[in-house]
């Protein structure tokens, strides 16, 4: 697979995962009015899923659909991700001295996702 072709792969997986992120986000404040940040935890638990139910679907063939590996894992999951605004958000629980719910969100966020990858991906 030539370069151009990785990019752009990774480029319209990265696009469509930002644009589920957002939708994501949105619908859960429709839902969810807590102080919580629910939209990103869904979010990075759905990629986190999305991630290992792909390689788990592709493990004895990921040589003959390499373009999932770029389009799907690195460009839909790193874009529907997000490690920053899951960053952002537990900071600012505990600055607002949400301090339960920052760590829940710690917690709650390592736990379940590495869960979920372990569910899936055995070595």
């Amino acid at each position: 697979m030539s370069t151009a072709g990785i990019i752009a792969l990774v480029f319209l997986g990265g696009g469509l995962g930002s644009v589920a992120r957002f939708s994501v986000g949105e619908l859960s404040l429709k839902l969810y009015k807590g102080e919580f940040p629910l939209g990103t935890l869904l979010a990075n638990l759905l990629a986190c899923l999305i991630l290992g139910i792909t390689v788990y679907m592709l493990k004895d063939r990921i040589g003959q659909a390499e373009w999932s590996r770029y389009f799907i894992l690195i460009g839909f999951c790193g874009g529907f991700s997000t490690f920053s605004t899951f960053s952002a958000e537990t900071l600012k629980l505990f600055q607002e001295q949400f301090y339960l719910l920052g760590a829940l969100n710690i917690l709650i966020s390592v736990l379940l996702g590495i869960g979920i990858l372990m569910i899936f991906i055995r070595s």
